[in-house]
């Protein structure tokens, strides 16, 4: 068995990763706040785990991994657009507020994910869901002196955890030291943090041994992974953005609820993404949305097809920051054309390369896989017999997925190329109707001759495209040498 090797952000080393029951892989992943539409930063932990999952079903099997990433629908973002609408005149209470933004914004992020070809976990709790498990997690921190009431609220007690920090790397002083906030005065210790809050008439609330009220964020994702997962499960991951405070008070709460377990034995953090080198932000005009780049007119910056964007965010390592360019989704799009040429109407075997999968094992590195997949796709359009392996270890990463491929079919980066590509095969195929063989092999040669490569197949001809060169000129280059050509056979 291919033995998988993770960087575990809790003792910060690369190590083999051994799961718990080999039947029963157990991951969690700290989903979407459902207040709005996701951002691009958003799909890289997707996208991630998406492979990782698709890596632990090769080698455990389809069966034996449970996959779940949870939806967080009790949130302040949520109940003010709630009051919005609600000021604006619609006859719905509120709580049918709540419920019709989490409802929209949750159709929405599954209509952006499944663009990007990402498989849906095998569980989408939503926090709503939960609030009975979230009330006994809370009255068990009590009762063992991890948690205490304070004016409504529940607060967890950070000195009573004593590994607190070990995650992020603080101390609990440090982290006080260099605090610039405002300390609620029923806190007994200012990096306390709150597990239930009181909720007045305009929020949402349900009743609990503390009053009418509603969770804290951080104890969402333990209630919920302790219910779908168990006490102890594999692994458990996130944007580092998350690391502290969110999964640090994950594991303090789950931990102390939990004495005699682990919570999550591995912690995978991805980095942050940039756009053009940038942070991503509203300031800098270089906010955009995964449905932004899927649907803006390509002027603006979109139009880029899913399985393109999957591509790019896929080729730089998780552990290292994703600078999103215009530069890379041109380029992504030539290479995925090329590749979809080569694989035809091929389904693939059910043998992914070895190297590929040992690429993918060493900590996700699917930068290596991907260019693997560049010599796999070589020797696939030299030998179709390699064709299978190479449309199988593409998706293993989701990519060439039959799913995923109308918009090469469809679409092109250049419509001009594509019209001039499609008079040269007519062109080509008349010739040879025609028995003007000497033609028809004259016309080849001009098209090969520009790296393209006709074919008889048994659904008729095709051209497959080369693969793209660097520059962002190269389409415009190679339409103006087929525009010769056209003239050169009178067309």
């Amino acid at each position: 068995m291919v033995q998988i090797r993770l960087t575990n952000t809790k003792t910060r080393a690369k190590e083999d990763f051994t799961p718990i029951d080999p039947s029963n892989v157990r991951l969690y992943l700290c989903g979407p706040t459902v207040y709005d539409r996701a951002h691009l930063g958003n799909a890289r932990p997707v996208l991630v785990f998406d492979v990782l999952v698709r890596l632990l079903r090769h080698i455990y099997g389809p069966d034996h991994v449970t996959y779940v990433r949870n939806f967080t629908d009790v949130d302040d973002k949520i109940n003010a657009e709630a009051q919005r609408r609600k000021a604006a005149g619609s006859p719905l209470s509120l709580e049918e507020l709540i419920t019709e933004r989490t409802d929209e914004t949750i159709a929405w992020y599954h209509a952006d994910m499944d663009a990007l070809g990402a498989d849906r976990p095998d569980h989408e709790p939503r926090a709503t869901e939960y609030i009975a498990q979230m009330i006994a997690m809370i009255e068990t921190l009590i009762d063992g002196g991890h948690a205490y009431a304070a004016e409504g609220h529940v607060l967890f007690d950070v000195r009573s955890y004593d590994k607190y920090g070990k995650l992020s790397g603080r101390s609990v002083d440090d982290m006080i030291a260099g605090a610039r906030v405002e300390v609620a005065p029923f806190k007994r210790d200012p990096m306390d943090f709150v597990l239930w809050k009181p909720s007045d008439d305009d929020l949402p609330g349900w009743d609990s041994p503390w009053g009418r009220g509603r969770p804290g964020w951080h104890i969402e994702c333990s209630a919920m992974a302790a219910e779908l997962l168990g006490e102890s499960f594999d692994i458990h991951g996130g944007g580092i953005d998350l690391q502290f405070p969110h999964h640090e008070n994950e594991i303090a709460q789950s931990c102390c609820a939990h004495p005699k377990a682990d919570f999550a034995n591995v912690w995978l953090h991805n980095e942050m993404l940039q756009v053009e080198g940038k942070k991503m932000s509203k300031s800098l005009g270089n906010f955009f949305t995964v449905r932004d780049l899927l649907d803006r007119p390509a002027e603006e910056g979109g139009g880029v097809p899913g399985e393109v964007i999957r591509f790019v965010m896929l080729s730089t390592h998780y552990r290292k920051p994703m600078d999103w360019t215009a530069e890379k989704a041109k380029q992504a799009e030539g290479t995925l054309r090329y590749w979809r040429g080569i694989a035809g109407d091929v389904h693939g075997s059910s043998n992914p390369d070895e190297q590929l999968i040992n690429f993918l094992a060493d900590d996700l590195n699917v930068s290596r896989a991907i260019a693997r997949l560049h010599e796999l796709a070589d020797e696939a359009s030299k030998d179709p017999d390699a064709i299978g392996k190479f449309v199988s270890s593409a998706r293993l990463l989701g990519l060439l997925e039959e799913k995923m491929g109308d918009w090469a079919q469809e679409t092109s980066s250049s419509p001009k190329l594509v019209a001039l590509v499609k008079i040269l095969q007519e062109t080509w195929v008349s010739f040879r109707k025609a028995k003007e063989f000497e033609k028809a092999d004259g016309i080849k040669r001009d098209m090969e001759s520009l790296g393209l490569r006709p074919e008889i197949t048994k659904e008729g001809a095709r051209v497959i495209f080369p693969p793209p060169t660097e520059g962002s000129d190269w389409e415009e280059e190679m339409a103006l040498e087929m525009q010769e050509i056209c003239k050169r056979w009178g067309r």
